[in-house]
């Protein structure tokens, strides 16, 4: 991101605006969603698949389990994050307690939507007053309610948009050209899960493979389930073959 010698004065304060109408601070936790490992979403005919790139630092030594980009908010919705791990810790706790008094005011469960908006309006409130950063992650939000299937990405600027199938992390760019070509509606779970990690793969690096990719679904009557790594191996080794130079750039 080019910075004016003028601009640096504005980079210091979350609450300062550059005279262009920039908040610096926000553009540089997209930027760390940017450098983060790569998750997706596909909405199938009847729930949601998320997976993500646990992209693990030292895959010898490092208990994969332990790295963990999909997380259940609820019984009928799940994220996926990508960016700074601890910040969307943060977040994902702070969805899981929304939900719950959700539940307890109204005894019954917290429409996506409304969940969604409550997390974006936490994060816009850490671009708005001083003393504070904003969140550096993204989160795709996942889930069903009497509404119909949901996916929606939210921003650490507390913007959220909502899609049949999307990607945010780093190198999204190839996985979301992939699902504008091949997603289609009333896929059943296989496609949706196939397609998510056809997405994903195109965005990881070079020779990079799938055997650390966390792969999860909702499914609607069944709740939340995380495939286990000989499953996703499965669906892995049913992929087309991956075409001579269709990977590039950073994971």
């Amino acid at each position: 991101m080019e910075m004016q010698p003028g601009q640096m004065a504005y980079d210091r304060a979350i609450t300062v605006f550059s005279p262009d109408g920039r908040l610096f601070q926000v553009e540089y936790a997209r930027e760390a969603v940017r450098r983060g490992a790569t998750t997706a979403g596909v909405i199938f005919k009847n729930g949601i698949a998320l997976v993500a790139d646990r992209r693990i630092p030292n895959p010898k030594l490092a208990e994969p389990t332990s790295l963990e980009k999909v997380h259940q908010i609820d019984e009928h919705v799940a994220c996926a994050t990508a960016g700074l791990v601890a910040d969307a810790r943060v977040l994902v706790d702070y969805a899981r307690l929304a939900a719950q008094i959700n539940r307890v005011t109204y005894a019954e469960p917290m429409p996506v939507e409304l969940l969604v908006r409550r997390i974006c309006d936490y994060k816009q409130q850490y671009t708005q007053f001083g003393g504070v950063r904003p969140f550096g992650t993204a989160l795709l939000v996942g889930g069903y309610d009497d509404v119909g299937f949901h996916l929606f990405e939210t921003e650490p600027s507390g913007s959220l948009t909502s899609f049949s199938a999307t990607a945010t992390g780093g190198n999204k760019g190839p996985a979301m050209e992939l699902f504008e070509q091949k997603y289609k509606e009333g896929m059943d779970v296989d496609e949706g899960i196939l397609l998510a990690l056809e997405g994903l793969r195109q965005s990881l690096d070079e020779g990079a493979n799938l055997s650390t990719v966390e792969v999860c679904t909702l499914i609607e009557g069944k709740g939340f389930t995380r495939l286990l790594p000989e499953e996703i191996q499965k669906y892995a080794s049913r992929l087309p073959a991956l075409s001579a130079g269709a990977k590039s750039g950073r994971s």
